[in-house]
């Protein structure tokens, strides 16, 4: 009897962890966007971005209207599906002078039941940043 007990709890946990995954898996494939406001020597900054594949890229707007684009790596956790990490690099043009920068950038998008999601990181251009975004599945 008790090793039956102990069978329909393993077959259970496989079944649980089978699931959980088929819908990772499955949400990874469907775009995740966001926005997102920063702050750089006290001065505002904007991007926008999207996710999927466990790659991300980003297009960033600096107060002194220099632009640039980010490609980023998301790292998931093993066993926790609600924070996912992030690190980037981009290339930016300030259109007032011929310079380009390279950027980094690194953060964190934690996921809550629903719709919404949430994250924070820090660019080396455009500083400190808060995210919000919509999970499309």
């Amino acid at each position: 009897m008790k090793s039956l007990a102990n069978t329909s709890m393993a077959i259970a946990a496989i079944a649980a962890i089978l699931l959980g995954s088929e819908r990772q898996a499955i949400a990874q494939l469907v775009p995740r966007p966001w926005v997102s406001v920063g702050i750089e020597d006290s001065e505002p900054t904007f991007s926008v971005g999207v996710r999927a594949l466990g790659f991300g890229a980003e297009l960033g707007l600096t107060n002194d209207s220099t632009v640039g684009v980010d490609v980023m790596k998301f790292i998931n956790p093993p066993f926790v599906s609600q924070v996912s990490g992030y690190v980037g690099v981009g290339l930016y043009d300030d259109p007032d002078s011929d310079d380009r920068d390279i950027a980094f950038s690194g953060g964190v998008q934690v996921f809550p039941e629903g719709n919404i999601f949430f994250g924070a990181g820090y660019h080396s251009i455009r500083g400190i940043n808060g995210q919000i975004g919509i999970k499309l599945f």
